[in-house]
């Protein structure tokens, strides 16, 4: 395993919607142990392909941010299959470090995937977890969790974004 640099807002391969993954190989294995690596250093509950500048429908989640082995979620090409309720929470992104504002997200999801050996999966989700889950399924679409606050908070979250551009620590990560 290895650990990978994690690519930074306003990269644009942050913004690519990504293909779904054909092939079910070792090389798929060894991103995704890479990505999982990266995460816990990170630390963080969540980490996409695209993340790691990888265009592929793959993402890792845990909420136990390492400590519990079975809350890790290895997923390839999610989808989201139902949501019911709503709730907004604070959220913010290992890709754009230092911001973090509320959005709204579903309080329980059920997504539907594949593991590593391609086989189908489902899993119900809740809460924080089903908070992960979309928010690194929105990264596989090229989504991030700034596009989804409006209003007067957008335009503070948009200075913050200019802010952080402009910081050599930014453009260096």
């Amino acid at each position: 395993m290895a650990k990978r640099a994690i690519r930074i807002y306003p990269d644009p391969v942050l913004r690519v919607r990504c293909p779904e993954v054909e092939v079910f190989d070792e090389n798929l294995r060894r991103l995704a142990d890479d990505m999982v690596e990266t995460m816990h250093a990170a630390p963080g509950v969540g980490l996409a392909a695209p993340q790691v500048g990888f265009e592929l429908r793959l993402c890792v989640v845990d909420t136990s941010v390492g400590k519990d082995p079975e809350a890790l979620h290895v997923l390839v090409n999610p989808r989201l299959r139902s949501a019911e309720g709503s709730e907004l929470d604070f959220e913010g992104c290992l890709s754009i470090p230092g911001l973090t504002e509320k959005v709204k997200r579903p309080k329980s999801i059920r997504v539907v995937a594949r593991d590593l050996d391609g086989q189908e999966l489902e899993l119900c989700s809740e809460d924080f977890e089903a908070r992960a889950l979309c928010h690194e399924i929105d990264h596989l679409d090229g989504i991030l969790f700034i596009d989804h606050i409006h209003g007067l908070r957008r335009d503070r979250v948009r200075r913050q974004l200019k802010r952080l551009t402009r910081t050599p620590t930014a453009a260096a990560v």
